[in-house]
């Protein structure tokens, strides 16, 4: 499966006072990239987890730093589903400015059950 991209711009508020995103928004990024993954594929991340009474939480979040990022500075994060397992998850979001990596984020997401929220098969 090719990995999917979605472009994004630095805004000024995920940036710390030396004027580069600060860390955490890292992790967002991973997020809006996994999300809009979801509604490229299925029209939205709640649609599937509705329909099988399911939920996705995060179990595991890394975050590999390679080099800063500044206010409105355009990139693309690149996601890649690199696991599927029997309960969980693991995906790749690279973050690229102009296409030069800059972070990678990997994400293990367990699938739980919504009314019970113990794990449960995908």
């Amino acid at each position: 499966m090719p990995a999917f991209r979605h472009p994004l711009r630095v805004r000024f508020n995920e940036c710390d006072p030396q004027g580069i995103v600060f860390n955490a928004n890292f992790l967002t990024y991973a997020d809006i990239a996994i999300t809009e993954l979801y509604r490229e594929a299925v029209d939205s991340w709640q649609a599937p987890m509705d329909k099988h009474g399911i939920d996705m939480v995060v179990a595991e979040a890394n975050v590999r730093y390679l080099a800063p990022l500044r206010f409105d500075e355009e990139l693309e994060l690149v996601v890649s589903m690199t696991r599927i397992g029997e309960t969980s998850t693991n995906t790749l979001v690279a973050i690229e400015r102009s296409g030069e990596p800059v972070a990678a984020v990997e994400i293990r997401h367990v699938v739980i059950d919504a009314a019970s929220r113990a794990k449960t098969p995908i």
